[in-house]
């Protein structure tokens, strides 16, 4: 069994945790951005390829103790890296952190730690120095009350470049928030899902790779296949199993809209990206050109997909009794006027009016957004959405509570 560090968004770690768990992985620890867990290579694959939450996956090659750089420098060589590394790969250490510790200049840590791993592979290669041409590994190393993590990367490109998003809006939304986001929210399939500020449709995609029963990383490859311990093999039962685990039979209802009428046609486009994704090809007869929400799939069956429309959120009105709001509305951080992010945030109170009976779920970088919003949310948490410390705010159900949490009455 490997020992094993997922990360992710400060807040998302109990979605993390219930992920891994029920991909039958043993969870140890979670806290502050991480959760450890252990898998063997199979459970390993199936992490990277299934893991909606997680931004990266990395594997511990080592913890121990270090108060100053001769103990660094020799817990970082006693690691048996020839294992790991392929003959002839160039390696770095990409990523240094230090905090409550003897050892704090993070340039000096990361010159002794390369240092360190150089001298180990260059004498069980027996070459004078590393290849430097082409960048095969990265190595990030923690240290923390004296204690030292070295994490080898298996996942090269963030997790949360799926693939099916090559153009964002001016303010993207990082697709493993969309879907901690989802996860928390406590949304099922059955319920209908609407965003009115939909931008690129990242939360509406996620959902749909979620009802779908579609693993997220089936489309992209992993840094762990350049290692020394993968097996393309395994790789490729694990990624053909869960492939047979999608079902486009299900039925969705899933809608985003944005007064962006560029940002709605990327998100249409993002939409049909995520399906081949999901299938991994193209759809047999292409996009119907009637409604360019569906594509026809083997046997002409039509297989819906989330639907974008051009609208402004005040003329949204329901399709259900019962459903889900989860959107990001325009923060002031990202988008630069905060004024008119909190005359957005006071317009949404139409929504209460209007989604009567529908959960409510928004993402904000605006920590008074209740009071420009005009009603208190039953629960606030904090979240990250990249380095943008924001807040979940959850409304359980608009139009129940108005007349106690209305603001200013």
């Amino acid at each position: 069994m490997m020992n094993l560090v997922a990360l992710c968004a400060l807040g998302a770690e109990r979605a993390l945790s219930n992920e891994l768990k029920k991909l039958n992985l043993r969870v140890h620890e979670s806290n502050h951005g991480k959760v450890r867990f252990s898998a063997d290579l199979p459970g390993l694959y199936h992490a990277l390829m299934g893991l909606r939450t997680a931004d990266r996956v990395l594997l511990e090659v080592a913890r121990f103790s270090a108060v100053d750089f001769d103990q660094l420098f020799e817990g970082v060589k006693s690691v048996p890296w020839e294992s790991y590394l392929h003959r002839g790969a160039s390696v770095v250490v990409e990523k240094v952190r230090s905090s409550r510790s003897r050892l704090s200049a993070v340039t000096s840590i990361q010159s002794v730690a390369h240092k360190a791993l150089a001298e180990r592979l260059c004498g069980a290669w027996q070459v004078d120095r590393l290849n430097e041409d082409e960048q095969s590994a990265e190595v990030r190393l923690y240290v923390d009350k004296d204690q030292v993590d070295l994490l080898l990367d298996l996942s090269g490109e963030p997790l949360f470049k799926r693939g099916y998003r090559t153009e964002g809006g001016a303010a993207p939304l990082r697709e493993t928030t969309a879907a901690s986001i989802l996860l928390l929210s406590g949304w099922k399939r059955k319920f209908p899902l609407y965003d009115p500020f939909c931008g690129s449709g990242t939360i509406a995609l996620e959902a749909a790779l979620y009802a779908w029963n579609a693993a997220p990383g089936l489309g992209r490859s992993f840094a762990l296949s350049r290692l020394a311990i993968a097996d393309s093999h395994i790789e490729q039962q694990v990624r053909q199993e869960l492939r047979s685990q999608v079902d486009f039979n299900r039925t969705i209802r899933i809608y985003g809209s944005d007064t962006d009428g560029r940002a709605v046609s990327i998100a249409q486009s993002n939409a049909r990206r995520s399906y081949e994704i999901a299938t991994g090809a193209p759809p047999l007869r292409g996009i119907r050109a009637d409604r360019p929400e569906e594509y026809s799939g083997a046997g002409g069956v039509s297989i819906p997909l989330p639907r974008f429309r051009v609208q402004r959120m005040e003329e949204a009105r329901p399709s259900d009794p019962e459903g889900f709001i989860i959107t990001n509305p325009p923060y002031g951080q990202r988008l630069g006027n905060l004024e008119d992010a909190e005359k957005t945030y006071q317009a949404m109170g139409r929504l209460a009016e209007h989604f009567s009976g529908w959960k409510l779920v928004v993402i904000t970088d605006h920590p008074g957004f209740e009071s420009h919003f005009g009603y208190a949310a039953d629960s606030m948490r904090e979240i990250t959405n990249g380095a943008i410390r924001s807040y979940l705010y959850t409304y359980e159900r608009l139009g129940s509570k108005a007349d106690v949490h209305r603001r200013g009455t």
